[in-house]
């Protein structure tokens, strides 16, 4: 199932005939969810391995639309790990300090340690969405010659490139984009304006980018195309239903890790041995 929406670089993606809900998985949301509280401990073990070993940092990518899910999907990702080992950033407008320089500072500052988890709630990514669809780069403070009209398809390498540069210093990139309908969104904007509890989630800015719909299915087919790799592939997730979101994604994360985690176990030498003398002296 979780191959189905993963994109490696070897087929382009075409948002309009991906699913977003599950009825196309036909899943048995009883007895998926039963199977996700496994997979759930199965992390949690490995997370630990992770940590003990402080060899390879994970870095997740979240991105998403409006009202995806995001915020529900780091909730369930966070449950049950230990809080020690994982950090999460979410990353708004950047600030005249970021603006001042280049536009991975911001980022690069927030990896994680090895042995650590670091979720980013949005990401550089921004640069070849919300910046490529309103031009925001024609204002920026640079030379002229790097404003011109290639600077998105500079972005795309320099990402490819920054993201190959982590793997070889020991970090894991896990880059998820939901999938949300139109329909769904503007349902969940709705329930935002109904429920007094909700109205902090909602600003008139997300109408204005609702608006750009056309415009960011473009620019996330572009991001996926132009970045996915076989070392670090994009995961594209329906999130129509937020109980089928979280367990989409933490196959994919099990999957992965399991490879990473077994691949630094065979490198590392069997201190067992090791052992014998101290625990004589008890």
């Amino acid at each position: 199932m979780i191959e189905n929406y993963k994109f490696d670089g070897s087929k382009t993606i075409d948002l309009k005939k991906l699913p977003t809900n599950s009825k196309k998985d036909h899943v048995n949301k009883q007895k998926i969810i039963q199977e996700t509280e496994a997979n759930q401990l199965k992390i949690q073990s490995l997370q630990e391995k992770l940590y003990a070993q402080g060899i390879e940092g994970l870095i997740i990518v979240l991105q998403a639309r409006d009202a995806a899910g995001k915020d529900a999907t780091i909730k369930h990702v966070l449950s049950g790990i230990n809080p020690q080992g994982i950090d999460v950033h979410s990353f708004k407008q950047p600030t005249h300090e970021e603006l001042a320089h280049d536009f991975l500072w911001r980022f690069n500052k927030a990896l994680p340690r090895r042995g650590k988890i670091a979720i980013f709630n949005r990401s550089y990514y921004e640069e070849v969405l919300v910046v490529k669809v309103h031009q925001l780069y024609k204002n920026y403070a640079l030379p002229q010659k790097d404003k011109e009209d290639n600077y998105i398809q500079r972005r795309y390498e320099q990402i490819n490139n920054y993201e190959k540069y982590l793997e070889q210093n020991g970090y894991r990139i896990i880059k998820i984009f939901l999938n949300v309908s139109k329909e769904t969104q503007k349902e969940r904007f709705l329930e935002r304006i109904d429920q007094p509890d909700k109205n902090w989630k909602f600003s008139e800015a997300d109408l204005a980018e609702r608006a750009l719909w056309d415009e960011y299915t473009k620019a996330y087919e572009s991001m996926v195309d132009r970045t996915s790799t076989k070392t670090c592939p994009w995961y594209v997730f329906p999130a129509d239903q937020k109980w089928y979101t979280p367990i989409s994604y933490r196959k994919s994360s099990l999957k992965r890790s399991k490879k990473w985690i077994h691949t630094i176990q065979r490198s590392q030498p069997n201190k067992k041995n090791t052992f014998f003398p101290a625990k004589k002296r008890f």
